[in-house]
């Protein structure tokens, strides 16, 4: 695109994070993730699993690891929801631009 990547504005690694914090990260990733059946919203994590995944990795920290694997699912769930009312009202504005603004109302009996 002819510009230099700008080392500020790009992701960052997991790896710069402190180990808890990337244990954290690996550990949410493990477990499932629960999605409304209707509305198709993201819940968020199952967190029955949590203690498993724990104790089979023999990770120590674990009150830190749930700590900021919560910390973490309370971003990505808020993220998730802007974006998602964000792609609602863009669908809600694109169908009044496209019926004109108009409401026909010639079929309602009142």
């Amino acid at each position: 695109m002819g510009e230099e990547p700008d080392p500020d504005k790009m992701p960052l690694s997991t790896s710069v994070f402190p180990e808890e914090v990337q244990a954290a990260f690996f550990v949410f990733d493990l477990m499932p993730d629960r999605w409304d059946g209707m509305s198709g919203v993201y819940l968020g994590k199952e967190w029955s699993s949590f203690e498993y995944i724990v104790r089979v990795y023999d990770m120590d920290n674990s009150k830190d690891i749930f700590f900021f694997a919560k910390i973490y699912e309370s971003l990505l769930v808020s993220y998730r929801s802007k974006k998602s009312e964000e792609q609602r009202k863009a669908e809600e504005r694109k169908q009044k631009s496209s019926s004109g603004g108009q409401s026909f109302t010639h079929n309602v009996k009142g």
